[in-house]
């Protein structure tokens, strides 16, 4: 598989399709390169996914993982690969927003699936270091195990939604992903909300109604800020997997331009 490097960290690269347009695929965190994968075969031209820093097949530095850091990783993959696109779903959308807070002609055309971060950090970012910890103190099967046990009733009415997060935790770097959350958990992706108003590109925002981490007043917030946007919300997280056929075609669509 390719490699970027970026300084000292070596990023995971996987590449489907060809021709233009090149678009940068960023996962959220925890997840890896594979969390995006069903939009690729779909999408027109050349798809880049990539591992961020301490997550996937990537290298886990020390230290490092605040947005600027993440941003600096989507913007050496997307340099190597000269993307005009990009799509970021969570944290990687928050790592598009902090590219754009200083240079907001950066991508033609953006996709933002689930925007979780702005210019305001998480209210109790420490409700994330229970799953560092768990992640540092067992073996990573039995710390999956262990957190996938916090979801509460999540998965009793839709046993199969406890498959999709193994199968999206199967990459999982333990050691890097407990590093990322101490940090990033408790950073802004832009230090001023309204220099997003400065983003004359098109953009297309999905987000899901009831979702604490990244709620969907957020969608509606970012919409009103970018001059050409779109939004779409999703009723709930059972809607939202059923959905994936109509937002993959809609995602092609949207990238693919008038």
């Amino acid at each position: 598989m390719p490699e970027v490097r970026n300084g000292d960290v070596t990023l995971h690269v996987e590449v489907d399709g060809s021709g233009e347009p090149v678009t940068v695929l960023a996962h959220g965190l925890t997840n890896s390169c594979r969390e995006l994968a069903s939009f690729t075969p779909a999408l027109t031209g050349t798809a880049v996914r990539f591992c961020f820093r301490g997550h996937g097949h990537s290298s886990a530095p020390p230290g490092g993982y605040r947005f600027a850091d993440l941003a600096g990783d989507l913007d050496a993959v997307a340099n190597a690969y000269a993307a005009t696109n990009a799509i970021g779903t969570s944290m990687g959308a928050g790592a598009i927003m902090t590219l754009l807070e200083h240079d907001p002609d950066r991508f033609d055309r953006i996709v933002m699936l689930l925007p979780a971060s702005l210019d305001v950090p998480f209210e109790h970012p420490e409700r994330f270091d229970g799953i560092a910890d768990l992640l540092e103190t067992y073996p990573k099967d039995e710390a999956i195990e262990r957190i996938l046990a916090m979801s509460g009733d999540r998965y009793e009415h839709a046993p199969w939604l406890r498959e999709l997060d193994l199968l999206l935790w199967e990459d999982m770097n333990p050691e890097g992903v407990a590093r990322a959350i101490r940090e990033v958990t408790r950073d802004v992706s832009i230090s001023d909300r309204e220099l997003l108003r400065k983003v004359e590109a098109p953009v297309l925002l999905i987000c899901r109604a009831g979702d604490v981490i990244h709620p969907a007043e957020l969608g509606r917030i970012l919409h009103d800020l970018l001059p050409d946007s779109e939004l779409i919300t999703i009723a709930s997280e059972e809607e939202l997997i059923a959905s994936i056929p109509m937002l993959v075609e809609r995602v092609r669509a949207f990238l693919a331009g008038p």
